[in-house]
């Protein structure tokens, strides 16, 4: 093994790592900010049968973050990735106030959950470059936000597709998580 070579292993060894589970209702907008935050392309993105794994490095930190599918069917599996989360990013589809209920419901429900006890959250309010998009108080009053007091958390608005507010979300991971 030559210089080099210790030089990347201690480089690794260094390396600020997380390990993220992005979660949420289908069609939420989970793969698409996974894909956005990997500045891969977003123009084809198909619903998440079972889940997505994929390192993203942001802000001089690499992130592992399973994207786990949304839909109903789904849903009961999560708790099968729940260990060592270092982050949970909860994805709201801000558009769609039909299902703000059940999103609600489902952010409690992990909340709950025990390998998630204390975990940050780091809500994503996606699509508010639709129109018709809930603000963040509306959010915060139908997700019921302000009852959470056992960890940190924070509600950033975003845009997968413009990417707007992803880098926020980001900074606000690596100001408030310790690696």
């Amino acid at each position: 093994m030559g210089l080099l070579d210790l030089i990347r292993k201690m480089k690794q060894k260094n390396k600020k790592e997380l390990r993220i589970l992005l979660l949420g209702l289908d069609n939420a907008g989970k793969t698409t900010i996974l894909k956005s935050l990997a500045s891969e392309d977003i123009s084809h993105v198909t619903p998440t049968q079972g889940f997505n794994i994929k390192s993203v490095q942001s802000q001089g930190i690499l992130l592992n973050v399973w994207d786990i599918g949304g839909q109903k069917t789904i849903r009961s599996y999560w708790r099968n990735y729940f260990e060592n989360t270092d982050v949970l990013i909860y994805v709201i589809d801000s558009a769609d106030r039909a299902r703000f209920e059940e999103s609600g419901m489902q952010l409690a429900e992990l909340l709950e959950e025990e390998k998630l006890i204390g975990t940050p959250v780091l809500i994503f309010a996606n699509k508010q470059d639709l129109l018709h998009a809930a603000k963040s108080s509306e959010l915060m009053e139908g997700l019921n936000l302000n009852s959470i007091k056992d960890r940190a958390w924070q509600i950033q608005m975003c845009s997968a597709i413009s990417g707007e507010g992803l880098s926020n979300g980001m900074e606000w991971i690596r100001k408030n998580i310790k690696t």
